[in-house]
């Protein structure tokens, strides 16, 4: 039935009729995804400060519970009892509106994620384009925030990053073209057993410009530095966000850091095989099996992998000015995936590499 576990279906049969066991089931799947990713970045709060104050040769948040792991519901306590101030001249709607149009995309596109062979909460055959589609609506909460607000500054910093977005949304779906190209599907589980055969059959290999290209614009995407002139303190105060308060504040920040897993995961999946193993076809010794096996496992560290160059950028490199940003989205990206694509295309055309089989 539809998906549903058979464990499920004879618990449930004589209970609920067919169709409620599928809506029990998939809403059941959901709330527990949605508390792992908010969970997951709510910790990552706390591993970035922790990472950073070491790059940065200081302690980070060490005081509150054990080694600082309650810091992050100190910090969701915080938030939840701070006053939200509404703007005396906002639109009060749309102010209260923006934080969640920015957060809902982030959370939905969860539903086409292959977390493990052979699930996914949606196995959608044009997932590609539900990506593609819920990603882009994220622009509008930033722009509605700054508009609803009636703040010169938040109007500012909300054009600045609709700007920013849709630069790097084209360089994304560009490089995004070519992952499709190889893979032969929009089903991002088929994307992931396209890339069967070790790590020389990952796309990584044959992708690297568009790689490249695609987790910078998720760097860019997600406004995290060095792209973060959105929030850029010296001229816009805190931009598209600065009238914020309370947990109205921090759910812009919640989807910024939901973003980050998302953009980990989806490189994870693209370019390096997802679930699969490296050492798949390996002559592994027994004890070693578990190694060549796909699992989840192989995820959540590639993806742990790519949330940690999140924070060592941020670490490590200057914000880039406002004009170097639009130059590199529409003068370099752009350009790189389209040559890359056609360099793909000719590949492809002559059975060249991956594609000689």
């Amino acid at each position: 039935m539809s998906g549903v576990p058979q464990f499920v279906t004879e618990l449930l049969t004589p209970f609920l009729p067919s169709w409620m066991q599928v809506v029990f089931w998939y809403g059941v799947v959901a709330l527990v995804l949605f508390i792992t990713v908010i969970l997951g970045m709510a910790f990552l709060t706390l591993i970035e400060r922790r990472v950073i104050g070491s790059i940065q040769a200081r302690i980070g948040p060490n005081r509150v519970g054990p080694m600082g792991i309650g810091q992050p519901f100190a910090d969701v306590l915080k938030l939840l009892v701070k006053e939200i101030i509404l703007p005396e001249k906002s639109n009060k709607f749309l102010f209260l509106l923006a934080p969640f149009l920015a957060l809902i995309p982030a959370l939905c596109t969860w539903a086409v994620m292959p977390l493990w062979p052979g699930f996914t909460v949606a196995n959608v055959n044009a997932g590609v384009l539900y990506l593609l589609a819920l990603t882009s609506t994220g622009v509008y909460g930033i722009i509605l925030a700054g508009w609803a607000t009636n703040s010169k500054y938040a109007l500012l910093g909300a054009m600045r990053g609709a700007a920013q977005m849709v630069a790097y949304e084209i360089a994304m779906g560009f490089a995004l073209v070519g992952v499709v190209m190889a893979a032969g599907s929009l089903n991002l589980g088929e994307i992931i057993e396209a890339q069967r055969g070790g790590h020389f059959s990952f796309f990584i290999w044959w992708l690297l410009p568009l790689f490249v290209v695609y987790f910078i614009s998720g760097l860019a995407e997600t406004n995290r530095a060095p792209f973060d002139v959105v929030e850029g303190e010296s001229e816009i105060v805190a931009g598209f966000h600065v009238e914020y308060s309370g947990m109205a504040f921090a759910v812009f920040f919640v989807a910024e850091y939901v973003n980050m897993i998302l953009i980990s995961a989806l490189t994870s999946v693209f370019f390096f095989g997802g679930w699969l193993s490296p050492f798949e076809g390996w002559p592994l010794p027994g004890w070693l099996a578990w190694l060549g096996a796909a699992s989840f496992i192989w995820l959540f560290l590639k993806v742990s992998f790519f949330l940690f160059c999140f924070l060592w950028f941020r670490a490590t490199f200057p914000r880039y000015r406002y004009d170097q940003i639009m130059r590199l989205g529409w003068k370099v990206f752009i350009p790189v995936t389209l040559v890359w694509i056609t360099v793909e295309g000719v590949l492809k055309l002559y059975e060249i590499g991956p594609w000689s089989k």
